[in-house]
């Protein structure tokens, strides 16, 4: 299995130099030259597979002679061995009528969804880090990631004490939930850097991919990406999009899901579809987005353009506040190489490295008729207000049973109620898959407004997980440094060198 890069300059790398380096030297980010084929027989031989077992099957298809799979499955076991349920992502009936469900992604020790990805990616570079210096060296990683709030934590619980790994996180000042500052902040860990920057998280991720644009910069520090825009980020994800369809399957006969997925950056439903280009019977994929509404803006109008006079709205689903969504990139060039390139791959870098300059220059480009209507063939997109937010937090906490929302996955939940009469197009047995990206006690603030403004009562003591009582009183550790690629390169040489 080998990598190429999306800008088309560089081909041919290996698992283990694409996990390690993160972001290609061309700026661009790295896909597998081919998709690997499923057994023939996956339908059936992975049916009854555990959580773990499956992520196995999936990962040792992309990972080449660079991982064995017994390393493959200790790895996998080790990182999820630190969720709070042996299902991993398990999938609950949130309306029966309609054939709608939760698959909640929170049940990992950061309580959102990242953490599926970055257990296994702080193992992986530990594996890959221990194994290289076992035969001489001493290689290490400094990784250095942005946050809108869920990564950041994600991360540094996963790489929190890794042996070789120093780990650098950037968070817009301001713009992430309390609960979430203090799960980053209150990691005390010698190896953990938190770095509070004025701005964005717009700001944020372009100083990290400043930052890998420095070669020498990059060459010396040995950076390594947490974002994800690290394809092992992708790869790890794909298994609950199989695992939700064989939890499905266990009471309808041939489910084809309607996938929703609350979207900001785009590697959470990336991820969807791989998942299904690699064959899982998928009925379709559905992009939500908050009021920074970049994706469905582009697949009703065919422009993917910067909302540049407003800048990046602040909104109650804060993780999701971005203003262009980079692993976006990677969908984009296979339209750009089955419809602007006449299927040509080189072709196709040089597209999009053409898109991303007037992009940068110019805050947006266009693509062919061909290729929008491909996109619409893979997504449907939907938008929720702040104020459709808060309402639909508020309609299912009240129902009989309840169920708690957070604010992103209210998001989604919103969107799948907008595009209802186009999913029961899809047939009467047709099932709906929201994704919840995150446990509800991370947003209380979104939560107790939109509950208590519409009369009701939550004691959201009562819901908080153990992990988060007493959390806010903790002692922490936090930088500040000045919004700019030099300020931050220069912290992260100062905090090396102690």
């Amino acid at each position: 299995m080998k990598y190429r890069s999306t800008r088309g300059q560089v081909t041919g790398q290996s698992f283990e130099s694409v996990v390690l380096e993160g972001l290609a030297a061309d700026g661009g980010l790295y896909i597998p030259e081919h998709l690997p084929t499923l057994p023939s027989d996956w339908q059936t031989q992975w049916a009854s597979l555990s959580f773990a077992e499956l992520a196995t099957e999936l990962i040792s298809l992309f990972v080449g002679d660079d991982v064995s799979r017994a390393d493959v499955s200790t790895l996998v076991c080790k990182s999820y061995s630190t969720f709070s349920t042996t299902e991993v992502t398990p999938l609950v009936d949130l309306e029966r009528e309609s054939n709608t469900h939760i698959l909640e992604l929170f049940h990992g020790p950061t309580f959102a969804f990242k953490d599926v990805a970055l257990q296994f990616l702080g193992n992986l570079f530990e594996f890959f880090l221990e194994r290289r210096n076992s035969v001489g060296g001493a290689h290490k990683i400094t990784v250095v990631g942005a946050t809108s709030g869920d990564t950041g934590s994600a991360a540094i619980y996963g790489l929190r004490g890794k042996k070789n790994v120093e780990v650098f996180i950037l968070h817009p000042e301001g713009r992430v939930s309390p609960i979430q500052e203090a799960q980053m902040t209150t990691v005390l860990d010698s190896n953990v850097h938190n770095v509070s920057i004025p701005g964005t998280f717009d700001d944020c991720q372009d100083i990290v991919k400043q930052l890998f644009g420095r070669p020498d910069f990059k060459r010396e520090h040995s950076l390594g990406a947490i974002n994800s825009i690290n394809w092992a980020r992708i790869l790890a994800q794909i298994t609950y999009y199989f695992y939700a369809y064989f939890t499905l399957r266990r009471s309808v006969k041939d489910p084809r899901p309607v996938f929703v997925v609350p979207s900001g950056n785009f590697g959470d439903i990336l991820a969807g579809y791989y998942a299904r280009e690699l064959g899982l019977p998928v009925g379709k994929l559905a992009i939500a987005t908050n009021a920074n509404d970049i994706l469905d803006r582009f697949l009703r109008t065919g422009r993917y353009e910067k909302n540049s006079e407003e800048g990046v709205l602040a909104t109650p689903s804060p993780a999701m506040d971005i203003l262009v969504s980079s692993n976006f990139e990677r969908f984009l060039w296979y339209l750009a190489r089955d419809h602007e390139a006449g299927g040509d791959a080189e072709e196709a870098g040089r597209v999009i490295g053409r898109w991303m300059e007037q992009l940068r220059t110019s805050g947006s480009f266009a693509v062919c008729h061909a290729a929008l209507t491909a996109a619409r063939q893979a997504f449907w997109s939907g938008r929720c207000s702040d104020q459709d937010t808060y309402a639909t937090i508020a309609k299912y906490y009240a129902r009989d049973p309840s169920y708690l929302l957070d604010p992103h996955t209210a998001v989604g939940v919103h969107v799948a109620e907008t595009l209802r009469s186009d999913i029961d197009k899809l047939g009467a047995d047709t099932h709906t898959i929201c994704l919840s990206t995150a446990h509800p006690a991370k947003f209380s603030e979104a939560v107790l407004k939109a509950v208590n403004e519409n009369g009701q009562h939550l004691d959201f003591g009562s819901i908080l997980p153990p992990a988060f009582i007493g959390l806010l009183e903790m002692p922490r550790r936090c930088l500040t440094c000045d919004n700019s690629a030099d300020a931050v390169a220069k912290l992260i040489v100062e905090q090396i060198s102690k």
